[in-house]
């Protein structure tokens, strides 16, 4: 089955060359010039993967990420900038998306994103599907999280690290390990993506994220998940 990618971009020119690339690959593609429309494609045909311009005429890129990632957390989001500010990045990154992209972009990089996301969108089912840890349980096969028996809606990018975190409980990895682990060790980027996803997980699952005691800071290196 192909999968189902929707691509929300006002400028034509733009849409219709990532449109022929995306195809190219085998990907079912389903356009859209605004975020209204963006947001009702995606409530009538819930895609795969979302590639979301922030710069929309209508509803901006931010809003229509937190529309998506509220009622489809499951879906994957790319989104698109033509700014480089750091803090238009990471705005993007805490409003919900997966990855981020500065355009002009090369069409070839954009693929690669898309199938390390994919790979992140199908978390691997090994050995035992369910993994219990203090008040938390993991169910790999339905790709949910629970903490003290309710659902964490997580998105697929930081399901991926819960999944690599409890599947490793005391090991410290360090942010370029876990760049290589989760976004693929083809991906070009920086570390700043593992920072802000870490702390959306943390706003998640901690009692006092500014205190966490479950996904702790390992200073000079990175992150680790305390075995409970």
């Amino acid at each position: 089955m192909k999968r189902k990618i929707l691509l929300v971009e006002d400028e034509e020119s733009i849409r219709k060359f990532t449109k022929i690339n995306l195809e190219r690959e085998g990907f079912e593609v389903l356009e859209a010039e605004s975020g209204e429309i963006g947001v009702e494609i995606a409530r009538r045909s819930t895609p795969d993967l979302v590639i979301l311009d922030i710069m929309l005429p209508g509803i901006d890129g931010y809003e229509v990420c937190r529309i998506i990632r509220n009622e489809f957390p499951k879906i994957g989001i790319i989104m698109l900038t033509a700014k480089t500010q750091d803090v238009d990045k990471i705005i993007g990154l805490e409003s919900g998306t997966d990855d981020y992209m500065v355009k002009p972009f090369n069409p070839t990089e954009l693929i690669l994103r898309i199938k390390s996301l994919i790979r992140r969108l199908d978390v691997a089912v090994k050995n035992e599907d369910e993994i219990l840890d203090g008040p938390f349980t993991l169910d790999r096969y339905s790709r949910s999280f629970y903490k003290d028996g309710v659902e964490v809606e997580l998105t697929p990018t930081e399901l991926s690290i819960i999944n690599l975190f409890m599947t490793n409980p005391g090991k410290a990895f360090a942010r370029n390990e876990i760049l290589d682990l989760i976004w693929g060790s083809d991906y070009i980027g920086d570390t700043k993506i593992v920072d802000v996803n870490i702390r959306r997980i943390r706003t998640k699952i901690e009692d006092n994220s500014s205190q966490p005691k479950y996904l702790e800071t390992v200073w000079g290196i990175g992150y680790r998940w305390k075995q409970n």
